[in-house]
């Protein structure tokens, strides 16, 4: 069968179916700057999270979400909220069927509205998209927030808590070549991954092209620094393969601990494959590659657009990243989660799932019943989606340590990284005998205080993960089960869980 019929079957599969960590560059006091809260991704909070007892207040973050035809499935992933160190919460939001992309600024309090901008951003469009590709906004460590306008430009605004601030913008190419040919850059340039900053208020994503402009731009990777000067540089050349035309959609770039390098995942749309690179994050020249492989077979997986995995680094400089199989559903549409050194020279352990997940960081010392010698371990979705391959809908989330093995469960030829913990599914799934209602996170929310993985579930529901005794001390219904792409979980500074379900951002507390 053509690639395209099966990631339709897996769409349908997807949405239907002790150490401290260092707060590292972007991350600085902020409670949660952008894409899975810190420039590496680590998805770490140092809140004392709150009881999920009632739903305090809620957005709507898309007015007319995309679904798919007799199915209640929402096709479209939504972007993180950012949290504000004054605990305000900036959330991406979409305003009608066709886009009126832009954020809308809540007290985290109450949710009272401070203020609100929509600007003039359009999706990307690539050959070959069944979701709606995420919307995301980032904050700098000087407090700055950037989010993306149409044209490949940012808007921004300083002073977020404020109820009353101008917004202005940048453009990475040139503010005046943006000026002398708006409408032609506008048509024919777009952001295309959520933003990342570092601790000097550079930002960094992805954008595509995809009809000719006067400074003959290609798809590629900017940055952007605080005064509004922009390099960039193109897939193919950053990947030195003309093939690679493009960067990842939906996936963020990463930052080393150190600042100093940028991890992002190149890609060849029309096979599916693509690089994992490791760019200077100051000229954006390549330091090092590595062809995304699947362990089971070596062939190239699948790097797809539909996903929102992107790069986790972690406190020693491994970089982890979450792919599909080369052949489907060999794995049972779970993918899986790649490991590289940080120089990208030596692929390490895999794990045994990657599909449209970014693993997030958990300190060992929160597994009280954890042996082993790692510092710190993994967390990702564990999903086992029924009826693709030997999928029994056994779907769960784990723990998985990052330097010991185990035979793989799907595949055993195959050795894999350690299961530490995992826990199933809740809600049984009456589509499917023995199967259970799936994990739709495409970033969890870590809090090494707690002891506790904050989670939401396609049964509607967020669960509260307690590692010390591997059960859900707390849960709370959102809204009704819905089918839906995946999205992330947050926790803001005074505890509040965010979570969204069926295109409603809800927050949740005491």
């Amino acid at each position: 069968m053509k690639r395209n019929v099966l990631l339709f079957l897996a769409l349908l599969a997807g949405c239907n179916g002790s150490t401290t960590i260092p707060a590292g560059p972007g991350s600085g006091s902020i409670p949660w700057a952008g894409f899975a809260g810190t420039a590496q991704h680590a998805a770490d909070s140092n809140a004392q999270p709150q009881a999920l007892n009632a739903i305090h207040w809620r957005v709507t973050v898309d007015a007319s979400p995309p679904s798919l035809p007799n199915f209640n499935a929402v096709t479209a992933h939504y972007g993180s909220p950012v949290i504000t160190p004054a605990n305000t919460a900036i959330v991406p939001v979409k305003t009608t069927a066709a886009g009126g992309y832009g954020v809308e600024a809540h007290s985290g309090s109450g949710g009272t509205l401070l203020w609100r901008f929509v600007g003039d951003y359009t999706s990307p469009i690539q050959s070959f998209r069944l979701t709606q590709p995420s919307y995301n906004a980032v904050l700098t460590p000087t407090g700055r927030v950037y989010f993306p306008g149409s044209g490949g430009k940012l808007f921004y605004r300083d002073n977020p808590d404020s109820a009353q601030g101008a917004v202005q913008t940048a453009v990475f190419y040139g503010a005046s070549a943006y000026a002398g040919a708006k409408s032609t850059y506008d048509a024919n340039v777009t952001i295309s991954t959520p933003l990342t900053a570092d601790a000097h208020g550079n930002v960094f994503f992805g954008f595509y092209v995809s009809g000719p402009t006067p400074l003959q731009l290609q798809s590629g990777i900017a940055r952007i620094d605080p005064s509004g000067h922009g390099t960039w540089v193109s897939a193919a050349t950053a990947a030195g393969d003309p093939s690679m035309i493009e960067f990842q959609t939906n996936s963020a770039p990463a930052l080393s601990n150190d600042g100093t390098t940028l991890y992002a995942a190149s890609e060849n749309p029309n096979l599916y494959t693509g690089d994992m690179l490791a760019l200077d994050a100051t000229t954006l020249k390549t330091k090092g590659k590595a062809r995304l492989l699947d362990p089971s077979d070596n062939l190239p997986a699948a790097v797809v657009d539909d996903a929102t995995s992107s790069p986790t680094v972690g406190p020693d400089g491994d970089v982890y990243f979450g792919v599909l199989e080369a052949v489907f559903p060999q794995h049972n549409d779970r993918g899986w989660l790649l490991h590289f050194d940080s120089t990208l020279t030596h692929a390490k352990i895999a794990g045994s799932f990657g599909w449209d997940d970014t693993a997030s960081i958990v300190p060992a010392s929160m597994v009280p019943s954890y042996t082993g010698s790692s510092s710190y371990l993994v967390m990702t979705k564990y999903n086992n989606y029924y009826g693709l391959g030997t999928g029994d809908g056994k779907n769960r989330i784990a723990i998985l340590d990052p330097n010991a093995t185990q035979p793989d469960p799907v595949i055993p030829q195959v050795t894999v990284m350690k299961e530490v913990e995992t826990i199933l599914g809740v809600t049984p799934d009456p589509q499917w005998p023995t199967g259970f209602v799936e994990w739709c996170i495409n970033s969890a929310a870590v809090v090494p205080s707690a002891g506790a993985i904050f989670v939401n579930s396609e049964d509607g529901k967020l669960y509260r993960w307690d590692l010390r005794s591997n059960s859900f001390t707390q849960r709370i219904m959102l809204a009704p089960p819905t089918a839906e792409s995946y999205t992330p979980t947050v926790v803001g500074p005074d505890g509040q869980v965010y979570a969204i379900n069926d295109a409603v951002l809800e927050v949740v507390g005491n």
